[in-house]
């Protein structure tokens, strides 16, 4: 995943892009960068933000940048942005997205078009480059936006800095959010957010909120459509449910309440199929689960408790090691116990979703070895069964390392599972479904273990669900 942010001001504008940019940090952990054009050339800084947060990296470049157009980015993927000097003046692009087709795009630019693209150092290249070199096949700016946008097979939501100001275009279908916030006061400006939030303390107040493929162009003074959106959206509901930061707002519908919403529903669910069980805690599994447990707790009258905290500390970032065994130590290393809560108490832990399952499996390992007396597990969407195929949400590199998928290919006794077998798994309450989430609490050493149903996760977005893609449950548009 990832995050961009990019600015427009009548005066510098390098302290509002790097706070703006910054507080896109929950939407990765790999690489940050920062650029800035000064009416003449681009400034640019990009780091590895891996081990430490995204402020202390740039400290030190933002006293070398000036200018009042800037574009920045938070990036789980390549390094961002990209400045191309072209056929169409110099531009400068950050993006978030998938490109499925990346390989054929590349070709046809290199076979039949004769272009160069840098090659990295594992052989692969760079996405935002790719974007940058299609956009500068067109003879200007918007159409080359839109060429990009109709030859992709994924998504691409991009900022483009180029004409004096910043194009800012929402992917084809919405999957991910964009937002255009107004400079309040007597300076004036214009900036573009993944984030509703990322912009409010530093002065902003949102004007516009872009529509599935819409294209606008802002400068300092002014703001204007330069492509209509489309009628047809599939926004990433994961966006609601784990990795949108709580106070901001989708398509009118807050994120902090939806997670509400979606604990309350969970527990009108176990109330209503029987499935509720007796416990003295509800507790979220930090963080993501938390807001989930308070809106079970809310709704089934059981007291909320903290068993487990997060040791902020000094692990404010999710940094993840490629190592199994190392994100194993720094997931028990980051979570203290409270013995108090834990020994001889049942306990209902609420998470957002289950993934690979190995770091909750040590979890569980830990809080039995504090003398748990119960483990009952409440997860807030359905069983994930298929690879993000547009924004890298469900973060396997295979759909089989998912937990959900290993079920299933133990239940069937084959490592290759049709599509047509794979249906029932998909369908809350089939035989098959109940067999899938038995082998899962087995794996797990929950004493019970329930998924929200996905009606009633959609329900709780509060958005038509027409409007919203689950692709990660269902495999279907």
């Amino acid at each position: 995943m990832g995050g961009i942010f990019g600015l427009c001001t009548s005066n510098e504008c390098v302290t509002d892009l790097f706070f703006g940019t910054d507080y896109h940090s929950h939407l990765g952990t790999r690489r940050g960068g920062m650029a800035v054009f000064n009416g003449t050339h681009y400034t640019r800084a990009i780091h590895n933000i891996e081990n430490s947060p995204f402020r202390t990296k740039f400290e030190d470049d933002i006293q070398e940048m000036n200018g009042c157009v800037g574009i920045g980015c938070i990036s789980d993927e390549y390094p961002q942005p990209i400045i191309l000097n072209s056929r169409i003046g110099t531009v400068g692009v950050v993006t978030v997205g998938k490109i499925n087709n990346k390989e054929e795009l590349i070709r046809q630019l290199i076979d039949e078009e004769h272009v160069s693209l840098t090659a990295m150092s594992d052989g692969s290249i760079n996405d935002t480059e790719l974007v940058a070199a299609l956009i500068c096949r067109k003879d200007n700016v918007p159409d080359g936006i839109r060429y990009v946008q109709s030859k992709i097979d994924g998504s691409m939501t991009m900022l483009v800095s180029a004409d004096g100001g910043i194009y800012a275009a929402r992917d084809k279908y919405g999957r991910t959010p964009l937002f255009i916030g107004k400079k309040c006061g007597e300076e004036s400006g214009y900036c573009a957010s993944l984030e509703s939030f990322a912009y409010v303390n530093l002065g902003y107040e949102t004007c516009h909120a872009l529509g599935p493929g819409e294209v606008v162009f802002f400068t300092a003074s002014e703001m204007t459509t330069v492509c209509r959106p489309g009628n047809e959206m599939k926004m990433c509901t994961f966006l609601w449910l784990y990795y949108g930061f709580p106070t901001s707002d989708y398509e009118g519908s807050n994120v902090e309440e939806m997670r509400y919403r979606c604990g309350q529903s969970m527990a009108e669910q176990d109330l209503a199929n029987g499935t509720n069980v007796d416990v003295d805690y509800v507790a979220g599994i930090p963080d993501s689960g938390t807001p989930h447990a308070i809106g079970y707790a809310n709704r089934s009258g059981i007291p909320f408790a903290r068993p487990l905290l997060k040791y902020t500390s000094t692990w404010p970032r999710s940094f993840t090691p490629k190592d199994q065994s190392k994100r194993n130590l720094i997931a028990k290393m980051k979570l203290s116990p409270a013995d108090s809560l834990i020994k001889d108490k049942k306990l209902l832990l609420i998470d957002d979703s289950i993934v690979r399952g190995t770091q909750l499996r040590g979890m569980m390992e830990n809080l039995t070895a504090h003398g748990a007396k119960e483990l009952h597990g409440r997860m807030a969407c359905p069983p994930l069964l298929f690879n993000c195929r547009y924004l890298n949400f469900t973060r396997s590199v295979k759909e089989s390392d998912n937990i959900a998928r290993r079920a299933i290919i133990k239940l069937e006794g084959t490592e290759t599972v049709s599509a047509e077998r794979l249906e029932p798994y998909t369908e809350f309450g089939t035989k098959q479904y109940n067999s899938m989430v038995e082998e899962i609490r087995t794996n797990l050493h929950f004493d019970t273990l329930e998924y929200h149903s996905l009606t009633g996760m959609l329900g709780s977005v509060g958005v038509d669900k027409c409007k919203l893609c689950t692709y990660c449950w269902t495999g279907k548009e």
